[in-house]
């Protein structure tokens, strides 16, 4: 997958790691992706509920040893 920028979110709780990316994706132009990676376990369902209400499309997420990735494409 092609990423256009990515945000370390590690070691934020929540509600950070999402404010983060939100700041992040108002930057970034129609149609390209932010790769968001973060530790809190929370941040599944927060990237999930805020694709359906903001329109972008969350692409993929992944766990893996406790650090949670998130692709969204921006709307």
């Amino acid at each position: 997958m092609e990423v256009d920028q990515k945000l370390d979110a590690c070691g934020l709780a929540c509600p950070l790691p999402l404010l983060k990316a939100k700041q992040a994706l108002n930057k970034l132009d129609s149609g390209l992706v932010l790769e968001v990676t973060c530790t809190d376990p929370g941040s599944v369902r927060d990237f999930e509920v805020f694709a359906r209400q903001s329109g972008n499309e969350l692409l993929r997420q992944n766990e893996s040893e406790g650090q949670y990735t998130h692709w969204l494409k921006k709307a």
